[in-house]
C-alpha cells in the first residue's frame, strides 16, 4: 500500500496490486484494476517510486538481509 495525495490535498493509501496503469494528462491518472481512476497530485514517477519502496520493503530486497 501507498499512501498518496487526492487533488483536494485529501490523503489516500492505495493498494499498488491494484494499479494497471499511471499515466500523466497532465494531472496524474491511476487507473486501478476495478476500473476506477484516481487522479492525484504526484507525479508519475514518483507513484513508481514509491511502489518500488513499497515492493522493496516488503521483499526485503536491498535492505541487507536477503
Amino acid at each position: 500500500m501507498i499512501a498518496l495525495t487526492r487533488l483536494d490535498g485529501k490523503e489516500l493509501v492505495v493498494n499498488c496490486d491494484q494499479i494497471l496503469f499511471v499515466e500523466s494528462t497532465p494531472d496524474t491518472v491511476l487507473t486501478l484494476t476495478t476500473g476506477d481512476h484516481v487522479m492525484v497530485r504526484e507525479s508519475v514517477e514518483d507513484v513508481v517510486a514509491r511502489t518500488v519502496a513499497f515492493r522493496r520493503r516488503i521483499w526485503g530486497v536491498g535492505d541487507g538481509q536477503g
